[in-house]
């Protein structure tokens, strides 16, 4: 009989995840991922297969749960236009953003040499595109926005003004003009209808 798990699945993934995301997948030796899981080697590899199974997995595991805030954060505003502002706002307001996206970090390092996370990339970034789609036609039901705008077409065009306030923020960029480059976008993508 097997023995059972001694140790936090979920707790591992986590560890090792902030270790991807702070140093990459090819500056993160083994070594690295037993110190940060508390791991031997044999039972890290039989738990999680090696280290690209493993980097996959906690990749997986940051994606399902980002889009997890996504989907809550855009239900939980009053008004769809406000949730779709906080999009842009809120890369501005996180001390995190300052290591990017471990998905578009990701996507950099490994995406020309492994199909398995391009293709993870793509679905990710198409799942995020649905999401926040779903809440330009809620804005649009809303009357906040025009009626006959692509609510995908928007959607990306949110979604990449995003990604890109992320990617500036980790050059150093002051918050101040993070959050003027923020709201000047809000501004041009999406417009109070309202003339308030």
């Amino acid at each position: 009989m097997a023995r059972p798990r001694m140790f936090d699945e979920k707790q591992v993934l986590n560890a090792v995840r902030e270790q991807f995301w702070d140093a990459g997948y090819a500056a993160t030796s083994l070594e690295d991922l037993m110190r940060v899981s508390g791991l031997g080697k044999g039972s890290l590899y039989a738990a999680f297969g090696d280290k690209r199974q493993l980097f996959l997995r906690a990749l997986r595991g940051y994606t399902d749960e980002n889009h997890d805030r996504l989907r809550e954060a855009l239900a939980k505003s009053p008004r769809a236009l406000d949730a779709l502002r906080l999009l842009l706002e809120v890369p501005v307001d996180d001390p995190g953003t300052r290591r990017g996206c471990l998905m578009a970090n990701s996507t950099c390092e490994l995406g020309n040499a492994d199909p398995e996370v391009l293709a993870h990339a793509h679905r990710t970034y198409e799942t995020s595109t649905s999401l926040i789609a779903d809440c330009v036609g809620r804005a649009q039901r809303e009357g906040d926005l025009p009626a006959d705008a692509d609510p995908i077409a928007l959607a990306r065009s949110l979604l990449a003004a995003q990604q890109g306030l992320v990617f500036m923020s980790r050059t150093g960029l002051d918050a101040a003009t993070l959050t003027a480059t923020a709201h000047s976008l809000a501004a041009q993508l999406l417009p109070d209808r309202t003339g308030d």
